[in-house]
């Protein structure tokens, strides 16, 4: 594991201690410091940074709780990746969560509102990630290192960070726009306390991020050549890649012909090969697999959170699981698949082995019985092989945000797209996944099967629960007005829901506060 990074996250906590409680975007995160003491340390640049790759990670200033960043919502539940987990896959036919909690449920069901404190706490999340790297990046001007009187290789260093905030601020951007729309776009520029930020539309929030990102692309590592859970060209790639790939949703026109680029190039850097265990991308040491392209670390040590990969694992496992199989001390009787997914698997697809059947049924007449709905333990907190986590309670398991098997999956659609490349090159990919889950070439498909249908379903066999399906029903057209699963809308055979909620409301809380926000429309 990259102990290194994940240390300086805890030295990045004391040097920011008291940035808490971000739920307004015209005031950046309050701290006992400021720019004329922090950076007296040439080790807080670093130390700064990490905090805002720990934003990915962490809850708060300690851990696993107590001093959270956001306010108005359990600390465990305001997790980043764990929101943007859950409101990627609960209302989607890849999981349902059985707990009761205020607002959870209305995520199974397409029936939330503009209250709900679910997707208020990713609102806040991305705005809080938003605010630290401007921050950061006001804070680390060539003329403020000239203040300072930084050493040339410091300057040398800070450079690269700076890019790597802009990466992470176009990151959350990304989850902004996908998730919520028209949203206001605030960078270091921004003259903080002045006036509530305009709203921007979708296609301004892209162009930005677009910009930005092509922009730090030669200022970082080269693909596969940064530290592990650290933004490279790799990750630069993948990341303009989503965005291109969903650009005719952000913007109304298509850019399938630079998705498919993207992903070209990254490809053949040769920096990334499939890992040949399907399994090992999501165990205790999948930080030594080479299909990795960005992952957010974790290990039971030093990135202590009730969210994460903590609830990932945890909420996975019940019935008759036993929980010691998965490297955790206790199941949290929650999250299982619909079975709509469960169907897509064909005999001799390995993808799906770790689906748990045992006294669990297909079918769900119940959300909140945890045995109705097969159980899908995807994670789990033990090294390929076979030894437990570090921890039992949290794990050292990494989420695999961007990997190679989505670029090629994403070659292969933005093909079919009308994007350029070869179709068999699509193929040849595509099949690549499909030897891997069966070992073997009996489940490779034919050139006339491979169709835009079919990849959609692809996709959720080999991303399954990996944050990506609510914008792949989206830009395929089949998250709210086509495409029924169980108790989508709110009934147990499912109906079609209004478009409308392709996107998520913005909170009635930033409404008003913000006088100059308009709610998407039908909250």
């Amino acid at each position: 594991m990259n102990t290194r990074l994940r240390t300086t996250v805890a030295l990045a906590a004391l040097c920011l201690m008291g940035a808490a409680a971000c739920t307004d975007i015209t005031t950046e995160p309050k701290s006992s410091v400021t720019g004329s003491n922090i950076f007296n340390d040439p080790s807080s640049y670093k130390a700064f940074l990490a905090k805002l790759y720990g934003g990915l990670q962490v809850t708060g200033q300690k851990g696993p709780d107590g001093a959270g960043d956001i306010e108005g919502i359990d600390e465990g539940f305001s997790h980043y990746l764990r929101q943007y987990w859950q409101l990627e896959e609960l209302p989607t036919d890849e999981a349902v969560i059985g707990w009761g909690d205020q607002d959870l449920p209305e995520l199974n069901t397409q029936l939330w509102g503009p209250g709900n404190v679910f997707i208020a706490a990713m609102y806040y999340r991305v705005f809080y990630q938003v605010s630290l790297a401007n921050e950061f990046l006001r804070e680390t001007t060539d003329a403020k290192l000239a203040e300072r009187n930084a050493s040339q290789a410091l300057i040398a260093t800070v450079h690269q960070y700076r890019a790597e905030a802009r990466f992470l601020r176009a990151l959350s951007y990304w989850h902004g726009i996908d998730l919520f729309g028209n949203i206001p776009l605030v960078d270091e520029n921004f003259q903080v306390g002045a006036t509530p930020p305009p709203q921007s539309t979708r296609q301004q929030v892209y162009d930005f991020v677009v910009s930005e990102l092509n922009s730090i692309r030669t200022e970082l590592p080269a693909p596969g050549a940064g530290q592990y859970g650290r933004a490279d060209q790799g990750a630069v790639l993948m990341l303009l890649g989503k965005l291109y790939l969903n650009a005719a949703v952000y913007t109304g026109t298509a850019r399938n012909a630079e998705a498919l680029q993207t992903m070209q190039t990254l490809i053949s850097s040769g920096a990334y090969t499939l890992d040949p265990s399907y399994r090992h991308l999501f165990q205790a040491d999948n930080n030594t697999s080479k299909e990795l392209i960005f992952a957010v670390p974790f290990d039971g040590r030093n990135t202590r959170t009730w969210g994460g990969m903590t609830f990932l694992i945890h909420a996975a496992v019940g019935g008759d699981m036993n929980a010691a199989n998965y490297g955790i001390d206790g199941g949290w009787w929650g999250l299982r698949i619909r079975p709509e997914i469960y169907g897509l698997y064909a005999a001799g697809d390995t993808r799906a082995s770790y689906f748990f059947t045992q006294n669990q049924t297909v079918a769900i007449n119940s959300i909140g019985n945890f045995q109705e709905g097969v159980g899908a333990p995807k994670y789990t907190n033990v090294t390929s092989g076979g030894q437990p986590g570090s921890n039992s309670t949290f794990p050292d398991t990494d989420f695999p945000m961007f990997r190679l098997g989505d670029a090629y999956l994403m070659y292969a659609e933005a093909q079919l797209r009308g994007g350029g490349g070869s179709r068999a090159q699509a193929l040849a990919y595509v099949n690549a996944l499909r030897t891997r889950a069966w070992g073997n070439a009996n489940g490779n498909i034919a050139d006339a099967q491979l169709t835009l249908a079919f990849l959609k379903d692809e996709r959720s066999r080999e991303l399954l629960w990996e944050g990506h399906r609510r914008t792949d029903l989206v830009r395929f057209g089949q998250f709210t007005s086509a495409g029924v699963w169980t108790f989508k809308g709110g009934t147990k055979a499912g109906t079609t829901t209004p478009q409308f909620r392709d996107l998520y409301p913005i909170p009635a809380s930033e409404i008003s506060a913000n006088p100059n926000l308009t709610q998407n429309p039908g909250y």
